[in-house]
């Protein structure tokens, strides 16, 4: 057979859902797999993941074959699912455009072969077709066969690490002329099977193979050591032969398959082989070798009962447009065999083309005895590829995936809580690592799908970012001796006035008065009749200076009026704690009213709130916090269906103060209420105190951001009750700081998820999230000249260009 055309030799006779009648009497049913992704997995999840391939394989019939094939394809990646309606999403868009990464599909095929002994001579013709009559006779064995798969696919998707799902009609029939037309893309072709090598189009193919039991020289194991990640003081694990999958970054396909056989049958034939090699035992020192390694797999099998014997193969089939190159790539795939202790088998001429042609799912039960290994399927479950490429969610917060650098969407929203049930989070790396320009990446993707920010911020770090937006962003800053001209008391109407903003302005003024939510129900009550009697006599000029002096007027017949106890209510001590936020008080400037800033930031998508100035004063950061809170109440989250964000950036000085824990931790309850999120970013985590506030903080906080730290994660992976893996995650952080391709790697955790991803940008988002030195600087200087953030970051750029 020197030429094939699938035209006139299809291999499909009928297709019925996901059940394939092959042209040569096989049934096969076709499946597409979902895996976890690569670096997500510890040591113990590989072996969880063994042991469920064996559970829901073992107890497949005697003659069936399992075929599991992953195909690797060198791509260019399409940015057509990317935002481009920005400045930043346009440049986002092209940089990543046409990067070239490895695509990877996973398919699982069950065959109940025509041939039920799976007894094949050497060769065996692929596509001869059969009497149309063989599928009807197979009826009552066919039926056995589906319940018995349905079962095993429903085990695997029961473990939920791993899923699959039938392949449709068009999906059977796409992939096949795929695989004969040798993965050529615009045009249709033959298949060449010279005896030099196998030719499909532009591509040449080549195959080497693990078809003995004489192969394997060391012990196979669930998974290894990953010598790229792993160091003295942890060792980060892979797939035992994940070398051979994305890692080998090469157009190819790893084919495992497995024939089911009768145990006492395949014992009997591991018996004969001993023999054989007993007698020839004198004539080498490899005939020894061979001897002690079926010997062993014989006494394996016989101490274990639950043993299932099966026969096996894996093969990699790769190719190229040069033979060149192909043989290149056969060094490659040589060499990773030898680290695993592997000789593979590298077969020619007429072998070749048997392999190619056999490996497509339709003819894998043709291979005979001197194609495939003999041993037990625990052995043979470690040759499997388990994990595949990092997954981009539907919508989110794009990063980049650990492998290729190229953009993967995370949702770290969750709007349907399918993996947390709170969505704040929080940001942990020393100084100089890139906490404000990772926090700067995730907000203005936030703030560009439409999610309303507010950032209370004492460091100057989004200034270039809400520059890009002049019509939705406003800066309010903290400067000695003024207000950022809140007022908590403003309503615009009586009608304004409704329960939920009763209880907030109650709230605000127990926390000034120090009592915050300790107060009693009592206490509550009887606070907000005394506003409600306020708003009812004083009809304008609301504000604290006005209620302060309606209580003094009114404090003699007061409580008696409302039927209110002096108990539950103390006017003197009102008025003597609140005398320091009016008239002359110390800190009266603070609550002076000459307008209601509100009206400037009720439509503003982006506030800021820089309070550099008072990073060291607790009693006024602590006042600061009540009037932004009462602002973001009043104002910005009327709304609830709105999605919204607070972010405390630059805040490890301040949590020391209890009071401001306090305040922090009251937006975290109050975030419930709403569709939104609370996000911190400290140096470290032992900046939160430990307490019972913290605690509380750190429990609703359930996507979780690390960057590098030279001094380890001890204390995150403690407080957070991090996992092993998540630990072993975080000390394989390793930046890349040099080169034309710069990034930093993040630890992010959702929920129970966790992976290391990338931060790699374009030149025009690296310069809009600077927050120092020279190249920020030069950035603010065009600014200044050009009133144009957009237009000073362009202008930096080509400066770059010609001086570099």
């Amino acid at each position: 057979m020197k030429k094939i055309n699938l035209v006139a030799q299809h291999p499909i006779l009928h297709i019925r859902s996901n059940l394939v009648f092959a042209n040569n009497g096989n049934v096969v049913l076709c499946y597409k797999g979902q895996l976890p992704e690569i670096h997500s997995l510890s040591e113990k999840d590989f072996e969880d993941l063994h042991n469920t391939w064996l559970q829901a394989l073992k107890s497949l019939p005697i003659g069936c074959v399992v075929h599991k094939q992953d195909v690797y394809q060198k791509k260019r990646f399409s940015s057509k699912k990317l935002p481009d309606t920005t400045f930043l999403a346009k440049a986002t868009h092209e940089y990543f455009k046409g990067r070239e990464y490895m695509e990877h599909e996973c398919f699982l095929f069950f065959i109940l072969a025509r041939n039920k002994a799976l007894n094949n001579p050497i060769y065996v013709n692929p596509f001869r077709n059969v009497p149309a009559s063989i599928h009807s006779d197979m009826d009552t064995q066919l039926n056995a066969f589906v319940e018995a798969v349905n079962d095993s696919v429903s085990f695997i998707n029961n473990g939920r690490k791993m899923q699959f799902a039938p392949l449709t009609e068009n999906e059977i029939l796409s992939m096949t002329d795929y695989y004969f037309n040798g993965f050529n893309e615009g045009f249709d072709t033959d298949i060449l099977l010279e005896s030099s090598n196998v030719n499909i189009g532009e591509h040449y193919f080549d195959v080497l193979a693990v078809n003995s039991e004489l192969c394997f020289g060391g012990v196979v194991q669930s998974s290894r050591p990953n010598e790229k990640f792993t160091s003295d003081d942890f060792s980060f694990h892979q797939g035992f032969i994940d070398g051979l999958g994305l890692a080998l970054n090469e157009n190819h396909i790893v084919n495992h398959i497995i024939y089911l056989d009768d145990k006492h049958k395949w014992r009997k034939v591991l018996e004969k082989r001993i023999e054989e090699l007993k007698k020839s035992s004198n004539f080498g020192s490899q005939n020894k070798v061979s001897l002690s390694k079926v010997q062993q797999i014989l006494d394996q099998i016989n101490a274990d009962e639950s043993s299932r014997i099966v026969r096996g193969q894996l093969n990699i089939i790769y190719w190229d447009h040069g033979l060149a190159n192909l043989r290149n790539i056969g060094s490659k795939i040589r060499s990773e065999f030898k680290e695993l202790d592997i000789t593979p088998y590298y077969p020619k001429g007429e072998e070749r083309k048997n392999y190619f042609l056999n490996s497509y799912f339709c003819h894998s039960s043709n291979f005979s005895d001197q194609d495939l290994y003999v041993t037990d399927l625990k052995h043979a479950l470690c040759l499997y590829i388990n994990t595949t490429n990092y997954k981009s969610d539907p919508s989110g917060i794009l990063f980049n995936d650990r492998v290729h650098n190229i953009p993967i969407i995370k949702d770290v929203w969750d709007e349907g809580k399918k993996r947390i049930k709170a969505r704040n989070f929080a940001i942990f790396a020393p100084t100089g690592e890139g906490k404000s320009f990772l926090a700067n990446n995730i907000l203005r993707q936030y703030f560009e799908a439409g999610v309303r920010l507010v950032i209370i911020d004492l460091g100057g770090s989004y200034t270039k970012f809400a520059k890009l937006y002049p019509e939705h962003f406003t800066i309010l800053r903290y400067e000695s001796g003024k207000n950022l001209g809140i007022n908590p008391f403003f309503v615009e109407s009586q009608k304004d006035m409704d329960p939920d903003r009763l209880e907030d302005l109650a709230m605000f003024i127990f926390e000034l008065l120090g009592t915050g939510n300790k107060v009693s129900k009592a206490h509550q009550v009887s606070l907000k009749k005394i506003l409600q009697c306020y708003y009812k006599l004083v009809h304008k000029g609301h504000s604290l200076d006005s209620f302060y002096r309606f209580m003094e007027n009114n404090q003699k017949d007061l409580l008696d009026q409302l039927k209110i106890q002096s108990d539950y209510f103390n006017i003197p001590a009102f008025l003597h704690i609140m005398s320091e936020f009016v008239e002359d008080g110390l800190y009266s400037f603070l609550f002076n009213v000459s307008e209601d800033q509100s009206f400037h930031i009720e439509d503003k998508r982006l506030i800021v709130f820089e309070l550099d100035e008072i990073k060291d004063n607790k009693e006024i950061l602590s006042v600061m916090l009540k009037l932004i809170k009462s602002a973001i109440q009043a104002t910005i989250w009327k709304n609830r269906a709105e999605r919204g964000i607070i972010l405390f950036d630059e805040f490890a000085k301040q949590l020391k103060f209890d009071n401001v824990l306090e305040s922090v931790e009251f937006y975290y309850q109050a975030i419930r209420k709403q569709n939104g999120a609370i996000g911190i970013i400290l140096q470290s985590i032992n900046q939160l105190p430990n307490s019972s506030t913290s605690a509380s903080i750190l429990e609703n906080t359930q996507v979780i951001y690390s960057l590098n730290n030279e001094k380890g994660y001890a204390e995150l992976k403690s407080r957070l009750n991090l996992s092993s893996h998540d630990h072993n995650q975080l000390k394989s952080i390793r930046n890349n700081l040099t080169g034309p391709k710069k990034y930093t790697e993040v630890f992010i955790k959702i929920g129970r998820e966790s992976n290391i991803f990338r931060l790699e940008v374009p030149p025009e988002v690296h310069a809009a999230y600077l927050t120092d030195g020279e190249e920020n600087a030069a950035i603010m200087s065009l600014y200044k000249k050009t009133q144009n953030m957009e237009t000073a970051i362009k202008e930096y750029i080509e400066l770059k260009k010609v001086t570099s």
